[in-house]
């Protein structure tokens, strides 16, 4: 089990410094281009359709990533209001929820990236597929939190936020 928790956690921060890097690398490209377009009237061709390539996947891997940490919206001045016992089976149908969610992201987002794979990105001539790639694999890692989240294991990586707050 030790070996399945490794490898888990690997390519949990895998996918998270992706998502990183990504928001990293899509700062830099609009900034450089700003700076080439201001100072030298110039701008790279690629730059505008890597920024907007860029910005999709940041935001789908943060979204299956606030699901990882438990930032999604729910009702808890609603949830408080119930006992204990009504609560944790309120939290079972938000992961199942949840799941079902990661589920329409897997099977339509992989419909959605086959049609798109013979069309192609004007200035890359990438296949647009690339683009909504991203669905299913968040999909699949929605579906890994909130099964993680079902069965009860902790899946809040970032929880320092948590602990400054209640210093404060």
């Amino acid at each position: 089990m030790s070996f399945i928790r490794k490898w888990a956690l690997r390519f949990d921060q895998i996918f998270e410094n992706f998502a990183l890097m990504a928001m990293c690398l899509m700062t830099v490209i609009v900034t450089v281009q700003v700076f080439t377009r201001k100072v030298f009237n110039f701008v790279f061709f690629w730059s505008e359709e890597m920024t907007l390539l860029l910005l999709i996947w940041f935001a789908f891997m943060g979204i299956a990533i606030g699901f990882r940490e438990r930032l999604h919206l729910a009702m808890d001045s609603v949830k408080t209001r119930f006992p204990k016992r009504v609560q944790h089976w309120l939290d079972k149908v938000v992961y199942a929820t949840v799941f079902a969610f990661g589920l329409y992201l897997i099977v339509y987002g992989w419909d959605f990236t086959q049609l798109m794979h013979s069309n192609r990105l004007a200035a890359t001539q990438w296949p647009l597929s690339v683009q909504y790639a991203v669905m299913p694999i968040s999909g699949i890692m929605i579906c890994i939190y909130s099964v993680l989240q079902l069965l009860g294991v902790k899946t809040e990586r970032h929880t320092d936020l948590d602990d400054e707050e209640e210093h404060a």
